[in-house]
């Protein structure tokens, strides 16, 4: 072997060792910690937050994992599971709403948290302010005073004469409270009288169906949250029953045959949730990163119900949906 072939082979071989070296070292594994209302409450959504991911390069099993917590409605449940989530050493926290923020905010600081729903996240204390949130939290915010008014509106457009709204919501939900001043204040201009209607768990239905159908309302509206989205097809059950026109906040009530919804499209958030999580796994924090708002919002009117409701929905609302159901 002369000179030049030993060093060749040399470089070589000098060369190839730390790409084998490279080569071999193990894919390193993304934790997500996913404190959630229920398992899943809306199986769409879920999988549009990993659809997301995929998108972005995260493969469940290969470079990423998620560690699923659910409080199956129970807010009370929240501490608890985010503390073990934090136990487990996550790298980020992905909190499907607002009790379940406050609850992974209480039990970490350092542990980044994203909510992609983030109803009210300044006035409930998530974070400082939309463009500098501060902190450990950020996410996607929803606009409560325009929305609790556009859907009042749209009761009235729909029914001409209303004066009477029941409205379901969850008072153990701080972001609800928010929400319910807005539509109070939306009430005030629209000329409505509001007759609140409290639920704080599962077992509360009940008496407070019975007490919607004793004061006889001209429609009903819910201020959606995790509770009463997971407990949705009860609650559509019950207006079609008591044959009571009812809006939601999200399409999912309309698919399970309530009359129409306006609102943000869930599954499109979570997606958009995702890029959050991949910012921040690349170094970027919370803090910094501000919260945005939703700008897309759907009405989805359900006809089939309608007709069994006696109603003609007037063609102008039919000409602005965004989809129809037959």
């Amino acid at each position: 072997m002369n000179r030049r072939t030993f060093l060749c082979g040399l470089t070589v071989g000098t060369l190839s060792v730390p790409l084998v070296a490279e080569a071999q070292q193990p894919t390193q594994i993304v934790r997500i910690g996913w404190l959630g209302g229920s398992s899943p409450i809306i199986p769409s959504v879920l999988e549009g937050f990993r659809q997301g991911l995929r998108e972005l390069g995260y493969v469940d099993g290969q470079n990423m994992t998620i560690e699923y917590r659910f409080a199956e409605g129970r807010i009370e449940r929240f501490p608890a599971l985010a503390a073990e989530l934090v136990r487990l050493h996550v790298d980020i926290i992905v909190a499907s709403s607002v009790p379940a923020a406050l609850a992974a905010k209480e039990a970490t600081k350092t542990i980044p948290i994203v909510v992609p729903v983030a109803g009210a996240p300044v006035e409930t204390g998530l974070v400082a302010s939309l463009a500098r949130p501060g902190g450990n939290v950020t996410g996607i915010a929803l606009l409560y005073p325009e929305l609790s008014a556009k859907r009042l509106e749209l009761l009235k457009e729909t029914l001409r004469k209303v004066f009477r709204v029941a409205v379901l919501w969850n008072s153990a939900n701080p972001a609800k409270v928010v929400d319910w001043r807005a539509t109070q204040a939306a009430a005030r201009r629209l000329g409505v009288t509001l007759q609140s209607r409290e639920v704080r768990g599962p077992d509360d239905f009940e008496s407070v169906f019975t007490a919607i159908i004793r004061e006889r309302p001209d429609a009903l509206m819910t201020l959606d949250d995790p509770l009463t989205i997971q407990y949705r097809q009860r609650i559509v059950d019950f207006a079609a029953k008591s044959r009571l026109p009812a809006i939601y906040a999200i399409r999912e009530f309309v698919d399970a045959g309530g009359l129409m919804s306006y609102g943000a499209n869930f599954t499109d958030i979570f997606r958009r949730a995702a890029t959050y999580v991949d910012k921040i796994l690349k170094g970027a924090k919370p803090a910094d990163l501000p919260v945005e708002q939703a700008t897309r919002f759907e009405l989805v009117i359900n006809l089939k119900t309608a007709k069994a409701l006696g109603l003609t929905i007037p063609q102008s609302l039919l000409i602005r949906a965004d989809e129809v159901i037959q």
